[in-house]
């Protein structure tokens, strides 16, 4: 008893300070990105807030199965205090826990970070009236709360009937535990709306996880340019268009006017040297700074992270993979969401997962660690690529200076990323998202020198889809992942395309050259008007 109220608390505290330090690390964060010229106290508090939800909501998932693994002894029996109406407790505490951080992000998506944006959009334009800015940023919000209330009423009253499927016993228990879960009208609609967004979040993981996956890792070992190489090349630069620019005003040396076509010339080549010169004063800002030599200290303690951050992405992607053409071969089809009821390929995840659960709690450190992967990932592809609508760039993420709206679009992009997550990390490893590390005891006849006798003995087995209702515990998670077999079924694509779109970004990040040391701080295109903030930070 002492041996389990220990890993109880044990569990409880790593949960505690998880969400400290997802709190420092929101902050520091958002401070680190965030405009010094552009700040506003209003939408770094709702940048802060929106990113600390995103990585709690991540975290519940490791607590979810930690919480349905320890109501079990390993020899499969159920521990003294964890009786029906105990377990029934826990798993209502676990699920409204769901709802609670899910009725947020809802709140965030379509009312808190829409308002502000819109908020701050108005601000710009008219830095007038306040109570004009309110009104048509409450405007342009109302039609996101209108998409809100249309998924909450689709939700309450979709069809939740499944085709029925002929020898699919196993499809028929899954169900029941569906209509179990969650009947009320009030919390389907909400999953029905959370589902709708993890859509969306899957897109946004297709686009921007799966090539930070590959960019992350190939950046860190190739590195940066030289910055005193970057800086000569620069220089030679600039005395190029300072006489691309004197030859052409030569022409005018008569007094004759410069045509329109030499004009225009001039206007370009006059840009193109201001971006050359603040290249010129970020380079020498750069290579005089202290953090360059740290940087280039720590060089092949990166390259080693590189080399490991790109077998754990190669390592997801075939488990994912496998995960994948299991449903394909053995799942009950589309019309059930390509559901699979235990694991018939295995995959390397799904047998790292169960050798770390001898050990307390190296399994659910791992669970977590793949979570923040995924996350941190998610957030380096967001940073390298910027903020795409179709083909258009909206914003880019750069370091003290990202304006207000690219935090807010990109904590509500991590948002809808972290709802995908959970069911990215059941395709990589789906018994364990399941069923946690749950053991059941199965009774079988004893056999003594080759003959069957009338001894009953008990083996231990672990949880699977064969397992008796009253014997293992589902955890929540997986019930709230296949409420809807039709949404089951977008996110079975939704992999392979992940998949493609990861081997096609890391083709790409092989081929593409080193980046530069002030890589995206300065460009001509760029609309953001911090251009001549000087940073030493770069790495």
């Amino acid at each position: 008893m002492a041996a389990a109220t220990s890993e109880l608390l044990t569990g409880w505290c790593l949960f505690g300070l998880a969400l400290l330090a997802i709190l420092i690390f929101s902050w520091v964060y958002v401070r680190k990105y965030q405009s010094r010229r552009e700040s506003e106290v209003i939408s770094t508090i709702t940048a802060i807030f929106a990113l600390a939800v995103a990585l709690i909501s991540s975290a519940l998932l490791p607590v979810d199965i930690f919480l349905v693994s320890y109501m079990k002894n390993q020899n499969g029996t159920f521990k003294d205090w964890a009786d029906a109406n105990v377990s029934r407790q826990i798993e209502d505490t676990v699920l409204y826990g769901y709802y609670t951080l899910y009725s947020i992000i809802l709140f965030c998506v379509f009312l808190w970070i829409p308002f502000v944006y819109f908020y701050y959009e108005e601000k710009e334009e008219d830095d007038g009236n306040t109570c004009s800015q309110v009104k048509t940023a409450l405007k342009y919000t109302l039609g996101f709360i209108t998409v809100c209330a249309v998924l909450l009423l689709i939700g309450a009253f979709v069809p939740l009937d499944i085709p029925n499927k002929k020898n699919s016993t196993e499809w028929e228990k899954v169900k029941l535990l569906f209509e179990e879960f969650g009947s009320s009208h009030g919390l389907t609609a909400l999953s029905f709306s959370i589902s709708s967004l993890t859509v969306i979040g899957m897109l946004a993981a297709i686009t921007y996880t799966a090539y930070g996956m590959s960019a992350l890792p190939l950046n860190l070992i190739k590195g940066t340019t030289s910055a005193a190489y970057e800086r000569l090349e620069n220089t030679e630069d600039i005395e190029e268009v300072e006489q691309r620019i004197l030859r052409i005003k030569s022409k005018c040396r008569d007094g004759r006017p410069l045509s329109s076509r030499d004009r225009r010339a001039v206007q370009q080549l006059e840009e193109r040297l201001r971006t050359l010169r603040r290249r010129e004063r970020h380079l020498e800002t750069i290579e005089k700074s202290w953090w360059l030599k740290f940087c280039e200290a720590i060089r092949p303690l990166k390259i080693v992270w590189g080399v490991f951050f790109i077998i754990v992405a190669l390592l997801f992607t075939v488990s994912l993979f496998l995960s994948n053409l299991d449903k394909a071969l053995h799942s009950a089809g589309f019309d059930s969401g390509f559901i699979i009821l235990g694991t018939n390929l295995t995959n390397p995840l799904n047998m790292l997962l169960p050798v770390l659960q001898t050990v307390f709690p190296l399994d659910y450190i791992l669970i977590t660690t793949i979570v923040m992967y995924f996350i941190f990932t998610s957030m380096a592809g967001i940073r390298n690529m910027g903020i795409w609508f179709f083909w258009i760039r909206l914003y880019k993420i750069r370091r003290g200076k990202t304006r207000p709206q690219a935090l807010l679009f990109l904590c509500m992009i991590l948002l809808l990323i972290v709802l995908h997550t959970s069911y990215m990390i059941y395709s990589l490893a789906p018994q364990y998202v399941m069923y946690g590390s749950q053991k059941y005891l199965v009774q079988s006849n004893k056999t003594i020198d080759g003959q069957p006798k009338n001894v009953t003995a008990f083996v231990v087995k672990d949880c699977d889809a064969d397992a008796p209702e009253d014997q293992c515990i589902v955890t929540r998670t997986y019930l709230f992942l296949h409420k809807f077999w039709f949404f089951s079924a977008v996110y079975y694509f939704g992999n392979w395309a992940f998949i493609a779109v990861f081997l096609i970004g890391l083709i790409v990040s092989c081929c593409k050259g080193k980046k530069s040391v002030i890589e995206g701080e300065v460009d001509e295109d760029d609309s953001d008007m911090s251009d001549d903030e000087l940073s030493a930070y770069y790495c």
